[in-house]
């Protein structure tokens, strides 16, 4: 059996409560839901911008990727976490976008969306992500 391997990086924000950036284990690598944190002053951006929110939001999980010998390329599953039906519009945008840059071979990730509350008021979005590295 495969032993677990935690990923931290300092280019994401820290993780603030009881879990890890990522953690690898065989060839998955779960990414943790990440938010609009900025890693250089672990301060919420965007404040009721969800596309400013959406975007640091997946650089976020792309660093924890990144830093994890992957890339959004290995993504297999993004799960996207809003907090009203009103910024889908937006944010698909934004990840459509980001998804544009950073998987050149076409092959989309599956994705779910679902509206939630989050932990902190000025959260309008969170993204998990799961990869597959082997």
């Amino acid at each position: 059996m495969s032993e677990k391997t935690v990923v931290l990086t300092e280019n994401a924000p820290a993780p603030a409560h009881v879990f890890s950036q990522g953690v690898k284990k065989g060839g998955l690598f779960q990414v943790s839901g990440q938010g609009a944190v900025d890693p250089a002053s672990n301060e919420y951006i965007g404040a009721g911008d969800v596309r400013a929110q959406t975007r640091r939001t997946l650089d976020n999980v792309k660093a924890i990727l990144e830093a994890g010998g992957a890339s959004v390329e290995d993504v297999i599953m993004f799960r996207v976490y809003l907090t009203t039906r009103d910024d889908f519009p937006a944010m698909n945008e934004v990840y459509g976008e980001f998804i544009a840059e950073n998987v050149p071979s076409g092959a989309l990730p599956s994705r779910t969306t679902v509206f939630v509350d989050l932990p902190h008021e000025v959260m309008l979005v969170e993204i998990d992500a799961l990869a597959v590295t082997a």
